[in-house]
């Protein structure tokens, strides 16, 4: 079966679309990148370098330098598919992501986001 063709997208050409979905809404690019860095321990200048060689989405994921445990806490619905439900680890990564981001479009707490409640 083929891939997904999110796999081989830049993570750099979706990347700007997450900040402006946040800044619409009156969010910060801190933000999205506290959120990214959450996720992945990719820190400011590690995001950068995978901005920089515009990273499939696929090795974004495979090279994260410490994924964090708790995104497992992420739940919900992801253009019509609950989270929790998806069998493909990468998949699942993304989705994760588009979730926090569409928790922090929808003026979330970062506490509740980061899921430090």
């Amino acid at each position: 079966m083929p891939k997904h063709r999110i796999y081989t997208t830049s993570f750099a050409s979706v990347y700007p679309l997450y900040v402006a979905k946040a800044e619409k809404k009156g969010r910060s690019k801190a933000e999205v990148d506290q959120i990214l860095s959450w996720l992945t321990g990719y820190g400011p200048k590690e995001l950068q370098v995978q901005l920089d060689r515009e990273t499939d989405f696929e090795t974004f994921f495979a090279e994260a330098p410490a994924i964090n445990p708790s995104r497992a806490l992420v739940k919900g619905v992801v253009c019509g598919v609950r989270v929790e439900d998806i069998k493909e680890p990468t998949m699942r990564e993304i989705r994760y992501l588009d979730k926090l981001i569409d928790e922090l479009a929808r003026g979330k707490s970062m506490d509740q986001i980061l899921r430090r409640k």
